[in-house]
């Protein structure tokens, strides 16, 4: 996987998926926008505004959005998902004292619902409750990974207005088989 990523040796289905991870570094950031841009495609589809308009858009809110994530989890890991040679997402976490945040996780569109997303996410509940803690996310009321994060034994803890901030606790780990 690599050499770098805490508990990497331990993320049995990402390695099946034939997942790997490198730490974000300032070269990503056109990437990582990309990303982001792909997650607002849809929602953005039904605005009426110009594709200049969208991109100035989607450039300041992943701007802002960067900001805010580095403010907030100094000590994130901020990793690149890599598949082969090709970069296809993101998987931001951050480890506190009680829990493992899962800060974000974003693919490009043809890497969806694959079982990627379930793949990282199993693992990193194995990675917390092996040590005894839970794994929590926000995740946006309309999301559609909302069903991947119940399948895998999440439960809304709070309602957070557009997010509801979910939690797998770690006797919900047997629920982590995809």
């Amino acid at each position: 996987m690599m050499g770098d990523f805490r508990g990497a040796a331990g993320w049995l289905r990402a390695a099946a998926a034939g997942l790997a991870f490198r730490p974000m570094t300032d070269a990503d950031l056109p990437f990582l926008s990309r990303v982001y841009a792909s997650t607002r495609a849809e929602e953005l589809a039904v605005t009426g505004w110009t594709d200049d308009q969208k991109a100035a858009f989607l450039d300041m809110q992943f701007r802002a959005q960067h900001a805010h994530y580095q403010q907030h989890y100094p000590d994130a890991d901020w990793l690149v998902v890599i598949s082969g040679a090709e970069d296809i997402g993101r998987l931001y976490i951050e480890r506190w004292p009680t829990q493992h945040r899962v800060i974000d996780i974003a693919f490009l569109p043809a890497y969806r619902r694959k079982g990627l997303g379930a793949a990282l996410l199993s693992d990193l509940i194995d990675e917390a409750s092996a040590v005894g803690k839970a794994v929590s996310a926000h995740v946006e009321k309309n999301n559609p990974a909302m069903q991947l994060y119940r399948r895998l034994g999440f439960s809304v803890v709070e309602d957070k207005g557009v997010y509801d901030l979910m939690v797998c606790s770690p006797s919900a780990r047997g629920a982590t088989d995809p």
